[in-house]
């Protein structure tokens, strides 16, 4: 397990020096003192020891061991479980790569647990510059953690925008190719990004309008700005799923015309071979008794009359917009 850090805040300010997790429950005096413990992808051994020193349920530590759950906030007696997913854009796969951050809040303590690429060193060194908002207790380190895995869901929308209107763009382009497999991609993308924010809403609504008593109440509009900002997400990505449908649909009808309009040029190519054909099929049959034969300009008519047909037929067909 990798502490990444554990520090005391008394009156919204760190104590200075460092702290054993161990000790850390015994050093807080006072209300509006509280601990925030760190973690990086802690094993069951490895957390057994933060479990035991703040008493956390079991079911809530086996969640932030093993990771993969939905967003949500469980209550567990005196204390929060929170979950959250993280995101980030992959640019060598085009695709969304995805973590969690799970947090535990008591009235004297935050932990986090990390699995993934989003650090929270800067959010914690941040919030230490803000002595009256830490003096809030965990729910302003909590505000802080979710306002970061928040903010970080925003450059991951405006990529997908980018690569959504990209492929839009090929769908319409005069030369047409098909995009069915780059729209289904992105279109599995935005399902996982909603299934990532959609969830996130109604606990967040929960923490802005006061549900836990955990979080003070000069937190709830902090915790309000976040949840209008997730929920004009959502619309967007909800918007995302619909323009992709629409995308595809296009797709999929302009390959269907340009089948049938390979089909229809091969019906006209094949109606103009089939005259020649027909024609020297009959020379072919060997009559003793045929005028052409003895006919000097036979031949030449013959070949005269099959171009004629066949030059006939182009134009019709050109002119229907069969060739």
């Amino acid at each position: 397990m990798t502490i990444v850090d554990c520090a005391v805040y008394e009156g919204g300010v760190r104590r200075p020096g460092e702290l054993a997790v161990e000790d850390a429950f015994e050093t807080l005096h006072g209300k509006g003192s509280f601990v925030w413990i760190g973690l990086l992808e802690p094993t069951e051994d490895e957390f057994d020891a933060v479990r035991r020193e703040f008493d956390l349920h079991e079911l809530a530590v086996e969640d932030a061991i093993k990771a993969h759950q939905r967003p949500k906030i469980e209550v567990y007696g005196d204390s929060l479980f929170v979950v959250l997913k993280t995101v980030r854009w992959n640019a060598e796969r085009s695709e969304i790569d995805f973590g969690e951050i799970l947090a535990f809040v008591g009235d004297e303590f935050l932990i986090t647990v990390r699995h993934g690429a989003t650090d929270l060193h800067e959010v914690r060194l941040a919030l230490e510059q803000r002595p009256d908002l830490l003096r809030n207790g965990p729910g302003a380190a909590l505000h802080a953690v979710v306002d970061r895995v928040v903010d970080e869901y925003e450059p991951v929308i405006e990529q997908l925008d980018t690569e959504i209107r990209d492929v839009e763009a090929n769908v319409f382009s005069p030369v047409r190719t098909s995009q069915v497999e780059r729209i289904y991609s992105l279109k599995r993308e935005v399902l996982h990004l909603h299934a990532v924010i959609f969830p996130l809403l109604d606990p967040l609504a929960g923490l802005a309008r006061g549900r836990h008593s955990l979080v003070e109440q000069e937190m709830w509009t902090y915790f309000r700005d976040i949840y209008d900002h997730l929920a004009r997400m959502s619309a967007q990505v909800g918007s995302f799923r619909e323009l992709l449908t629409n995308v595809l649909t296009a797709n999929l009808t302009q390959v269907g015309i340009r089948q049938n309009e390979d089909v229809r040029k091969i019906s006209a190519w094949a109606a103009i071979i089939a005259v020649p054909t027909l024609i020297t099929g009959v020379y072919g049959m060997n009559f003793e008794h045929m005028p052409e034969l003895t006919w000097r300009v036979g031949y030449p008519a013959a070949l005269v009359v099959m171009g004629a047909i066949c030059l006939g037929l182009y134009r019709y067909f050109h002119k229907v917009g069969w060739l």
